[in-house]
């Protein structure tokens, strides 16, 4: 019994410290750094909640082929991508033209800061000697942690270059840290304006390095990672059109959502106390774990959230629901025969194993169909949709079936906390006659 309890309470305290994560998010000051849904970092929300920026590129050439404009538009996917904007709409205008609309970026100048826009990329030393171009750059990711011994934890970009780019660099490197202070630098430009230019202390041998700034923000080292590893486009875009757009749903459709995502929950929760009880209860706590989880990954993985993608984390807070739904009914079934408690939670959740797999499956295949094959608010959709029902199968079928077996491990085993009507009531172990 006294085991239960500690595993109960650890439980328990385990949920709240995740619920503190996901609304709050966490630093740890030695290499991590989780950030929480109300964090700047964490959750941005899309064109339809917050509005964004619409911008045009024309590109700068006779007659581009549907081969070029089709690379421009994926290198720009993969820049958008990586700043974060998965969310972002990008289509082709006539023969020559791009269109990208981009969530939660009000000012228009802005949005083509943290594009890179039209860029070409090339590394130059002080007196304006090309070093490395796109081709040489093979990944470039941000990253946080303490980038020496003795230095703090801060935002910085990991660089990988190609073998030749490496050998270049390793050359480039060794010449330019000799060079006195305010020379011994080289320059990150796109299209001839320089957008990061790091000091060089040392020669740099390897194919992997950092670069790091006293004063990087999460937001600059994504846009900065992305414009570097989007490498060099076929040709030069101009921009021809640059506005902003207001939200399409309004200033208060989030706040709308959210309280009627939080009503629906809590009447849920409700329902699942009052008709099961004790396992309705044991729904709840893990509900609030999956809420948890989930607020959690869509921050970190800084998830553009639409309206439709609440309403796909929603909708996976009922097929959670229904698992437990199928799971208690079954286990009010085996103690109307007769069963213990503990044989009827075990016949419970294994018997209703099989039907919670199957529609689940179905419903992440769909969730899939909707992410890779969608755009915008249709992938947004599909992607909330995906994560909600992985964690709300973990949440339903592992988590509550723990918070059921430490209940019992109490000795909590009077039939009518599990739903079953006092007249109907017997002692466990023994038989009608």
């Amino acid at each position: 019994m006294a085991k239960s309890v500690i595993k109960l309470a650890a439980i328990l305290l385990i949920i709240c410290g995740l619920m503190f994560v996901a609304i709050y998010g966490i630093d740890f000051t030695d290499s991590v750094r989780v950030p929480g849904v109300m964090d700047e970092d964490g959750i941005v929300q899309g064109l339809d909640l917050k509005g964004g920026s619409v911008i045009v590129f024309e590109a700068q050439t006779d007659n581009p082929t549907d081969q070029d404009m089709d690379t421009v538009v994926s290198m720009l996917r993969t820049r958008l991508d990586g700043m974060g904007y998965t969310e972002a709409t990008l289509t082709r205008q006539g023969s020559d033209k791009v269109r990208i609309e981009i969530p939660s970026v009000s000012n228009p100048a802005e949005a083509v800061e943290s594009l890179g826009a039209t860029a070409q990329l090339k590394f130059v030393d002080a007196e304006g000697n090309e070093i490395l171009s796109g081709s040489d750059v093979v990944n470039a990711t941000s990253q946080y942690g303490a980038t020496s011994e003795m230095g703090r934890s801060q935002y910085y970009i990991e660089l990988e270059l190609s073998s030749e780019g490496a050998q270049k660099f390793s050359e480039a490197t060794a010449r330019v840290s000799k060079l006195p202070s305010g020379q011994n630098y080289i320059a990150i430009m796109m299209d001839d304006m320089v957008i990061s230019a790091p000091r060089v202390s040392q020669q740099i041998t390897s194919e992997k390095c950092i670069i790091e700034g006293a004063d990087f923000t999460s937001e600059q080292t994504r846009a900065l990672a992305s414009n570097i590893k989007s490498g060099k486009l076929p040709f030069s875009l101009e921009q021809v059109e640059m506005r902003s757009i207001s939200a399409t749903l309004g200033d208060t459709a989030l706040s709308k959502a959210v309280q009627a995502g939080i009503i629906g929950i809590i009447l849920v929760m409700l329902f699942m106390l009052l008709v099961y009880r004790l396992p309705g209860l044991m729904a709840d706590i893990a509900l609030l774990f999956y809420i948890a989880i989930v607020g959690i990954i869509i921050a970190n993985l800084h998830i553009n959230l639409t309206l439709p993608g609440i309403a796909g984390i929603i909708l996976a807070v009922g097929m959670a629901v229904d698992a437990n739904v199928i799971i208690f009914e079954r286990i009010k079934e085996e103690l109307r025969l007769g069963k213990t408690v503990r044989s009827a939670v075990d016949a419970g959740f294994n018997r209703a194993f099989a039907a919670i797999i199957d529609s689940n499956v179905t419903t992440i295949i769909s969730a899939l169909i909707l992410y890779f094959f969608g755009s915008g608010t249709i992938k947004g959709f599909g992607t909330t949709l995906f994560i909600g029902i992985v964690i709300s199968m973990i949440s339903a079928i592992f988590v509550t079936k723990f918070l059921l077996k430490q209940m019992i491990g109490m000795n909590v085993r009077q039939l009518w906390l599990y739903g079953i009507k006092k007249k109907n009531e017997k002692k466990e172990g023994t038989l009608n006659v």
